[in-house]
């Protein structure tokens, strides 16, 4: 029975990991959903380049973007440096600094979901909307974000899950620090090197899946209850 009890360092992680999530998923919703109109709806030059650079972290290795975070990022980085002196917002080795790992490798999905919603909505209803007076933000407040609030739903869920995940970014960048850094994945990495380590492996593995599994399937029930009430389309339960 003692072996299905955490240790306070699994415990620490886990929160640890759950906190750098929601905070993934917060920092994300805005500059996402953003960007994923932009790139639905507006033509313009360089279109193709900003694409590229939103999804880029998605095809490179994890540490790329952990390593140039360090070095725009680090205390003694391009950004960071000045974020210490004028701030005092130190984000390299810190659970911040995790945060910033993980939004950087979710953003992509984020702005994937929220896009390919938006793509979804037939442009004729907010262009009626605009043709009987309403403002662009009017528009966008109660047409577009409506119709597209199923893919933000599943934009912020994988984001959330993404971040639950990272590995690579988050250990260039802020490091495995216990209690402080260590997020689940780190520390079922800490825990496959040392020996005698598989019963604490074995628990975090397990419950990292039973979080990846709920947040998948708490984004479905969400999304299929919005786009019944939206009426979009018929889902069969």
């Amino acid at each position: 029975m003692d072996s299905l009890l955490l240790t306070p360092a699994e415990t620490a992680a886990l929160l640890l990991s759950i906190k750098v999530a929601l905070w993934c998923a917060a920092i994300s919703i805005i500059p996402g959903v953003f960007i994923g109109w932009l790139l639905a709806r507006k033509s313009f030059p360089g279109k193709s380049v900003v694409d590229s650079l939103v999804h880029l972290p998605l095809v490179l290795p994890p540490v790329v973007p952990g390593y140039l975070l360090l070095v725009l990022l680090g205390s003694q980085g391009i950004l960071g440096k000045w974020l210490d002196q004028q701030f005092g917002i130190e984000l390299a080795f810190t659970w911040k600094g995790a945060v910033a790992a993980s939004a950087v490798m979710a953003f992509p999905l984020m702005v994937r979901a929220v896009r390919l919603s938006i793509l979804q909505i037939d442009e004729a209803l907010e262009t009626a909307a605009r043709t009987l007076g309403a403002s662009p933000l009017h528009v966008f407040f109660t047409i577009t974000m409506p119709l597209a609030a199923p893919g933000i739903i599943t934009g912020l869920i994988l984001a959330f899950s993404r971040s639950l995940g990272e590995f690579g970014a988050t250990i260039t960048f802020v490091g495995n620090i216990e209690g402080e850094t260590r997020t689940l994945p780190l520390a079922i990495y800490s825990y496959t090197q040392v020996p005698g380590g598989e019963d604490q492996t074995i628990r975090l593995v397990i419950i990292s899946i039973v979080l990846a599994l709920a947040a998948l399937i708490i984004s479905d029930r969400m999304e299929r209850q919005v786009t019944r009430k939206l009426g979009l389309r018929k889902i069969d339960d």
